[in-house]
């Protein structure tokens, strides 16, 4: 079996759960907090009708991040190589366009897009994460952003922290998944010709015990309260070197030139 096989019947396997904890309250209250911070660097996309493609789109969160916690008015369009999921969000969203697609192999419309989101989609494509990127950015319109939120080692004893998470936890897969630290991660986009906007390292209290609870539901106590409370500690250090370093994600945010 191939690898982007082997992910697909992980992630058939495990998309009810994943759903399930999507829909978590404090999972919700940590994703709004984490966008939000990341819509003031959106401003030149604001006030107009955006062709949007979500690779990887999973259940489809990338269009509620785009209208409801960046405001932007957008023709949705998203692909994912899970046949479970394709079928469900197809029933869910009849109007927008959702398809089945292998992201290592697609090559979307040439400057298609005004934006592209791929939210924690690469490390479970890690060997082909390069050429994906390229195939994307070609997809986007001169002036286009592409945003990627990803999970990022910044320091080596937290690479080794995950590498044991992704053995022992059964929502991972450590035979195909595998995080990159932020160097490679920019590397990608840089190589790809996009200019960088903005990084930034929201990957820290709030997040580990918050955004994962359907991985790690031990952590997921306390109400939207204890989540802003944390969120509001890491505010401190996600947009400097000591937030890299000590940050289980980065999310990155990418123009075309034009």
């Amino acid at each position: 079996m191939s690898k982007i096989e082997r992910q697909r019947t992980h992630f058939n396997s495990i998309a009810q759960r994943y759903e399930a904890g999507r829909q978590d309250a404090n999972h919700r209250r940590i994703k709004s907090l984490i966008w939000r911070s990341a819509g003031r660097y959106l401003t030149p996309l604001a006030g107009k009708r955006l062709k949007m493609l979500e690779p990887m789109c999973g259940y489809a969160e990338g269009i509620e991040i785009a209208e409801q916690y960046f405001g932007l008015d957008c023709d949705y369009h998203g692909f994912d190589y899970s046949d479970v999921i394709v079928n469900e969000i197809s029933q869910r969203l009849p109007n927008d366009r959702v398809w089945q697609a292998d992201v290592t192999t697609y090559r979307p419309e040439p400057d298609a897009y005004d934006l592209v989101m791929l939210i924690g989609g690469l490390h479970h494509v890690p060997d082909s994460a390069a050429q994906v990127v390229r195939n994307l950015t070609a997809g986007l319109k001169a002036g286009g952003f592409f945003i990627n939120f990803e999970p990022t080692s910044g320091n080596p004893i937290f690479r080794f922290i995950r590498k044991v998470i992704y053995r022992r936890n059964e929502i991972f897969d450590d035979q195909t998944e595998r995080a990159f630290s932020v160097d490679e991660l920019k590397g990608f986009f840089s190589a790809a010709g996009l200019e960088e906007i903005k990084l930034f390292f929201p990957g820290l209290s709030s997040y580990i015990l918050y955004y994962n609870p359907y991985a790690f539901p031990f952590l997921n106590h306390g109400g939207n309260g204890w989540v802003d409370f944390f969120f509001s500690i890491d505010k401190f250090i996600m947009n400097s070197w000591i937030g890299q370093i000590f940050s289980f994600a980065t999310v990155s945010i990418w123009r075309k030139h034009g």
